[in-house]
């Protein structure tokens, strides 16, 4: 099994195959759950300073804040997606 890893800016890269949503953090809920996580101590900061504008929920139960957009590190992931299957067929070939 492949583990695919998607840079999240400054750095910072995340186990696709152990995330479960990309959320965005301007609603209640979400906030209120950043805080029962944090808490807990299963807050990571991944945003050196910058305004969270993501959180990262994996399967763990830890929560990441990332200074990214949800749209911008689904971009990430499709692309690299695309280029994983690309190499594939090459190396098939």
């Amino acid at each position: 099994m492949c583990t695919e890893l998607v840079h999240i800016g400054f750095g910072s890269v995340i186990a696709v195959n152990r995330v479960i949503a990309f959320l965005s953090i301007n609603q209640q809920p979400i906030k209120r759950l950043l805080r029962e996580v944090k808490e807990k101590g299963l807050l990571i900061d991944a945003t050196h300073g910058r305004k969270a504008k993501t959180a990262v929920l994996f399967d763990t139960g830890h929560m990441m804040l990332a200074a990214v957009t949800a749209e911008t590190i689904a971009h990430r992931l499709a692309t690299t997606s695309i280029l994983s299957e690309e190499k594939a067929e090459l190396g098939s070939v």
